[in-house]
């Protein structure tokens, strides 16, 4: 597995990637109305903005996940389910903090997605709530800032 700078040919892999991985981590964890509009188009619609600050994992050829940071927050990473538990996350969480990344924010139902941050050396630091709008229409989700724990 190689951790590279994503590039626009792979804008199409991150956008399969993205959207699986999305509704995987959300559905039944935030708004139902969300859920319906999250569908690949928003995720095509928004890709070129990621793909600048992104890193993708590839295996054997293939994109399998990606991380985008943003500042000192891990905002995106997501990994393709085949990949899930084979260390593609831990290299891209990596790579994310190799880049100053030291907090994030996940859905509060995700309990495996939190599991993981917390076996990364992460800490829940509270409630993260986030506004999002899709197509004009406006959701609330409910997250939890996770920061990572200093190295004592």
């Amino acid at each position: 597995m190689t951790v590279r700078r994503a590039t626009l040919a792979d804008a199409g892999a991150v956008v399969r990637v993205w959207h699986d991985a999305w509704h995987d981590a959300h559905d039944g964890h935030v708004p139902e109305g969300l859920v319906a509009a999250r569908t690949p188009i928003t995720f095509e619609e928004r890709v070129d903005g990621v793909l600048p600050r992104a890193l993708v994992a590839e295996v054997d050829g293939m994109v399998a996940g990606f991380v985008a940071v943003l500042d000192e927050e891990v905002e995106l990473l997501f990994v393709d389910a085949p990949h899930r538990g084979t260390g593609v996350a831990t290299d891209l969480l990596a790579a994310a903090e190799a880049r100053g990344a030291t907090w994030l924010s996940v859905v509060a139902g995700n309990a495996r997605a939190r599991r993981f941050y917390e076996r990364q050396g992460y800490a829940d630091a509270g409630p993260d709530e986030e506004t999002v709008t899709v197509h004009g229409a406006t959701y609330v989700v409910l997250g939890r800032r996770y920061e990572k724990r200093p190295h004592v």
